[in-house]
């Protein structure tokens, strides 16, 4: 146990429930929920998985992050802050929004003790360039800190998702997981067993994330992990974007199994995967496991 682990008490290994769910069924495909989203009440799923290796690393330094106005990842990160004391910048993509009340998202992270530093848009995507990254921590005085990306994901990070296949060793035969910055996908395809293979579902459009994926292994491990793929159909026009028909299939499966379901990342990867089933992409008892990687967000 970490130090960490021992502050903060996250329930690992995550749970894994199996649910009876005809659509699934009579294709003679078993879906399992990984629950990622019960790890920790404020720190997530996958946010925890990848935030606890830089929270470790960082020993007590300031953490500073980036992340959109509607950010799951800056969220968690203010959170944690919070709870161990560390103290947090995140910087804010849109300088228009310094003007603006705080969305509720914004509201949590500033609650949360986080400090935020927006700045435009034109900065904001060059900001993995060493100048301007030194730029924007000048500016929001976080020189000192640890750098955390957009997401969450770096080789520390990836890591940590290692421990979500290992978890997963022997229980599946696929394992699914909606992708954003795609950290996720590498760690947990590098845990899995040989045999097994891991499926990403990316909630953004734009065919880059494979791409990112190859260079975050390359980066950790120094080379390619794990059996893994992608199928890019579903994110229903980009981040946040959403569809009545995908909030109508979100509703019926929260009735049928009583469990809320995220829409922009946890809906599109249910939604895949009775796709690709109906597809016939599974064959007959294949086990598939869906990482439920977060929560409904609630002020």
């Amino acid at each position: 146990m970490t130090s960490l682990d021992a502050a903060l008490r996250p329930r690992l290994p995550s749970p894994l429930q199996e649910v009876a769910d005809d659509r699934f069924a009579r294709h003679g495909v078993r879906l399992l929920l990984k629950r990622d989203d019960l790890i920790h009440p404020e720190l997530i799923g996958n946010k925890w998985r990848k935030l606890a290796p830089n929270l470790e690393a960082a020993a007590g330094r300031p953490l500073v992050t980036f992340g959109g106005a509607y950010s799951n990842h800056l969220r968690a990160t203010a959170a944690a802050g919070r709870l161990l004391g560390v103290p947090t910048v995140g910087v804010v993509r849109g300088d228009e929004l310094a003007d603006r009340p705080l969305n509720p998202s914004l509201a949590r992270c500033a609650a949360d003790g986080m400090r935020l530093h927006f700045v435009d848009r034109s900065t904001y995507r060059r900001k993995t360039e060493p100048e301007t990254l030194a730029a924007i921590l000048r500016a929001a005085g976080a020189e000192d800190a640890r750098v955390v990306p957009e997401g969450g994901s770096n080789a520390a990070a990836v890591r940590g998702c290692t421990a979500l296949g290992e978890e997963l060793r022997g229980h599946a035969d696929v394992v699914a997981v909606a992708c954003g910055t795609g950290g996720t996908l590498a760690g947990l395809a590098a845990g899995l067993d040989p045999g097994q293979r891991a499926v990403g579902v990316p909630v953004l459009k734009g065919g880059f994330l494979a791409q990112d994926i190859r260079t975050l292994q390359q980066r950790t491990f120094g080379g390619p992990r794990g059996d893994w793929s992608l199928d890019d159909r579903f994110h229903c026009g980009g981040y946040a974007r959403t569809t009545p028909a995908l909030h109508a299939f979100a509703d019926d499966f929260e009735d049928r199994h009583g469990l809320p379901v995220e829409r922009l990342y946890v809906a599109k990867l249910l939604h895949g995967l009775l796709t690709l089933t109906e597809e016939g992409v599974f064959a007959r008892g294949t086990a598939v496991a869906a990482v439920v990687t977060g929560a409904p967000f609630t002020v």
